[in-house]
């Protein structure tokens, strides 16, 4: 049955009598066939439509000199809308259609025509909203919204919604919907007809088309689809690169913020784009990274801080951590505006590059939370207004509020059937789709919860992620906590397929490397793998991504610049950000031209680096690292679409022959020495502690020699004092001898000699704040 939105157009009972009048098109109720068909042939007039979050952004706006009028709308409410003074001849559009079907859920291409199906199982009345294109205009600034209301008693199948329209186009079509059901927020609903809702098995969304384009500030956001465009072209020869775990090392990254600034020397129009990235594949593999972790990539909207005056009105969102759909590919990382169609084609045309240069590609998705935000400020655009109490967490013992374990005022149900199998769907619509290699899922610990947001031992979904035969080749990283205090690194329920961020290793190593006294046992058991953390069932050293650096917190040069975050800029008084840092500033607070601290600082980022990628476990760093970008102590830079987080290509240029010489020298070196990439946790046959004193918590110098079976075998040494250490170097292997490879208290060339320097005799003095590595070599 279709219905047209009718009180901008006529009285109630005009409204009353048209659906009188196609009542009759409901047939013989077979849900789950498309059915029979009717044609409904309606003049219509096109009228502004309500969004729930601002004013129009794709430009469906009322005239000037329109007039307000008070009508009641079908469902008896009193509603608020411009009709036209001037109006246009009415615009006659025939549809056939049919009932639908209830599977696939979203919008799919069927021998009938376009199906659309919906759940939601609390809904009492559902309204597919349409904008139709218009022919010859790039933009429809003065279109507006068909209405068809679906019929329960032939548009409903259990608790999914559906219908099948014959003559819609096979693209470019905008759709939403309205939905009313129970109002009572103490039972846990949040319905309101009035606001037009994202489909959340939208493929594509339509908003604004330019990132941060403030003209557009409040655009409404669509879902569309396209089934118009040829299938992507992978090629003859394609296959992705099916890195093994233990090989990867892993650098995360913001798609926009690597190439937005205008030193990156890009054409402005590809910028901070998907395109973006691949122009800049050159220098990941000068770098030698095989595998990128991207910031989140679904749509979301960057000015969600600037929707009501608060104190962080002044911001944009640049991480992405506010997902508004699942599925659709963020649209503003296409270049020159292209828009959801081409941001689609342009994402596969970067996993393609990058797939053939052997590089990876991680997703960072977010399943714990969506953007719409708590009860006390709610931007209602999807899941809160299709079903509240289904899609989030709610408190039925406390009035329904929503329960918060995310930290962004809502927490998805992820333990819900629903709820998990629309999880499930997206993660594999990315691998099937778009081909990516793996996810690493932000606040994992959320999906661990049940529906009363109380721990799992066993999580449904987590499980089901972990035996999904489309995920089979997938990596699957868990960031092991949330907000709600779940901390589960080393105990996040694995199934023995799950890895995880190893906060643990990011905290003790940072610990020792400052010089915290006590830290040497730790250390060593981080560097080794962390077998006190997955030395478990099949777990193996590759399930602990091991990072000193992610994207939230401070980067690399600012653990060595800062004692104290400095997070004024976030409008929040300096109370955001973490403020256990585990870091230290070498002498002096901030920026300094004092020669001695910037040595020091340089020779504590090479310590860092040499122990991280000299450690059993994935590696991970972070994008700016590798020249020493800094957020001047700003560790919660989420919300800065600057130089604060964008990556300056003329610092990397600056630092090309020494601190990026050094860390990509590193990066290669780890890969071409399989000592770092046990497959099995180390046993006593390789590695040798040259320690006999584990329980002097004053010690602060730790070295050990790493066996190789051909005889190549590798001494390294720490020393976190602040004064030398003569150390007594063990005999090489039978026919080898000892040559230098780094030396971090020299500067470069020397801090680094990839063949080796020779006449390295039985001691061996290691500078205070520093890390040597030897290898044995014939």
């Amino acid at each position: 049955m279709l219905h047209q939105s009718l009180p901008l157009l006529c009285d109630s009972k005009i409204a009353d009598s048209i659906l009188l009048s196609v009542s009759h098109f409901s047939n013989n109720n077979n849900n789950n066939s498309i059915g029979s068909s009717r044609v409904l042939d309606v003049g219509l007039k096109f009228s502004k439509q309500s969004s729930g979050g601002g004013s129009s952004g794709r430009g469906f706006s009322s005239k000037a000199g329109a007039k307000t009028t008070t009508t009641p709308n079908v469902y008896g409410r009193r509603a608020q809308e411009s009709v036209l003074e001037q109006e246009e001849a009415p615009q006659k559009l025939g549809f056939k259609t049919f009932p639908g079907q209830a599977f696939p859920f979203g919008v799919s291409q069927v021998e009938n025509g376009i199906n659309f199906a919906i759940f939601s199982q609390h809904a009492t009345a559902v309204t597919l909203c349409l904008s139709l294109p218009h022919r010859g205009k790039s933009e429809r600034t003065d279109g507006g919204m068909i209405e068809v209301a679906l019929d329960p008693k032939v548009n409903k199948t259990g608790d999914i919604w559906h219908i099948c329209i014959e003559d819609l186009p096979r693209d470019d079509v905008l759709y939403g919907y309205r939905i009313d059901g129970p109002r009572d927020w103490r039972q846990g609903h949040r319905f309101d007809s009035s606001i037009m809702l994202i489909d959340p098995y939208a493929k594509l969304v339509e908003s604004r088309r330019f990132f941060g384009d403030a003209s557009r500030k409040l655009s409404k956001f669509y879902g569309t689809y396209d089934f118009d465009s040829l299938p992507f072209d992978w090629g003859d020869d394609y296959k992705p690169p099916n890195i093994p775990e233990k090989d990867l090392v892993i650098y995360e990254m913001n798609v926009r913020a690597f190439t937005v600034d205008k030193s990156s020397g890009l054409d402005p129009s590809i910028r901070g784009s998907y395109l973006g990235v691949i122009e800049k594949i050159p220098h990941l593999l000068e770098l030698g990274v095989n595998a990128v972790e991207l910031l989140p990539v679904f749509e979301f909207d960057e000015f969600e801080f600037q929707r009501r005056p608060n104190p962080r009105d002044h911001m944009i969102n640049t991480w992405g951590y506010s997902t508004i759909n699942f599925f659709a590919p963020m649209n503003r990382y296409a270049s020159r505006g292209g828009g959801p169609r081409n941001a689609s084609r342009e994402f596969k045309e970067m996993v393609k590059a990058l797939h053939g240069a052997g590089i990876e590609v991680i997703l960072d998705v977010v399943f714990n939370h969506t953007n719409e935000a708590d009860d006390k400020n709610p931007f209602t655009t999807s899941f809160r207004g299709i079903d509240n109490k289904v899609y989030y967490m709610v408190d039925l013992s406390n009035n329904g509020q929503l329960l918060n374990f995310s930290g962004c005022g809502n927490t998805l149900n992820c333990n819900h059937p629903v709820v998990m199998e629309l999880i499930l769907d997206s993660l594999r619509h990315w691998v099937i789709e778009y081909h990516v290699d793996g996810f690493r899922f932000d606040l994992a610990s959320v999906l661990c919860r049940g529906t009363d947001g109380s721990p799992l031992d066993a999580p449904p979904i987590i499980r089901a992620i972990a035996k999904d035969s489309i995920l089979s080749r997938c990596k699957i990283i868990a960031e092991p906590w949330d907000c709600g205090g779940l901390y589960l690194v080393g105990n996040f329920p694995n199934w023995d397929r799950w890895a995880e961020w190893n906060g643990k290793y990011r905290d003790d190593i940072r610990k020792f490397i400052k010089g915290d006294s006590g830290m040497k046992g730790s250390f060593a058991t981080r560097v080794a793998g962390s077998a006190d953390l997955y030395r478990a069932n099949k777990r193996k050293p590759c399930h602990s991504v091991n990072f000193v650096i992610a994207h939230d917190g401070f980067t690399l040069r600012d653990l060595v610049s800062y004692n104290f975050k400095h997070n004024d800029a976030n409008g929040e008084g300096g109370n955001d950000g973490c403020n256990d840092n585990f870091s230290w500033n070498c002498g002096f607070e901030g920026e300094t031209d004092d020669h001695n601290i910037k040595a020091l600082r340089f020779r504590q980022m090479k310590n860092f680096h040499l122990a991280l990628m000299i450690s059993q476990g994935t590696p991970m760093m972070l994008m700016g690292d590798e020249y020493g970008h800094t957020r001047y102590g700003n560790n919660n830079s989420y919300g800065h679409d600057t130089s604060i987080n964008n990556f300056q290509w003329g610092l990397l240029d600056a630092e090309k022959s020494s601190h990026f010489r050094f860390f990509s020298e590193v990066i290669k070196f780890r890969q071409t020495h399989g000592v770092f990439t046990h497959d099995n946790f180390l046993s006593e046959n390789d590695v040798t502690w040259h320690e006999n004193n584990w329980e002097n918590h004053e010690s602060k110098f730790l070295a050990f020699t790493l066996h190789d079976q051909n005889g190549g075998d590798i001494y390294l040494a720490f020393n976190a004092h602040d004064y030398i250490v003569k150390v007594s170097i063990p005999p090489p292997p039978p026919k080898r001898r000892w040559l230098r490879v780094v030396d971090t208290n020299f500067e470069s060339p020397d801090d680094f000699v990839p063949q080796g320097l020779p006449r390295i005799g039985s001691t061996y003095n290691v500078a205070p704040h520093s890390s040597i590595l030897l290898e044995a070599k014939n």
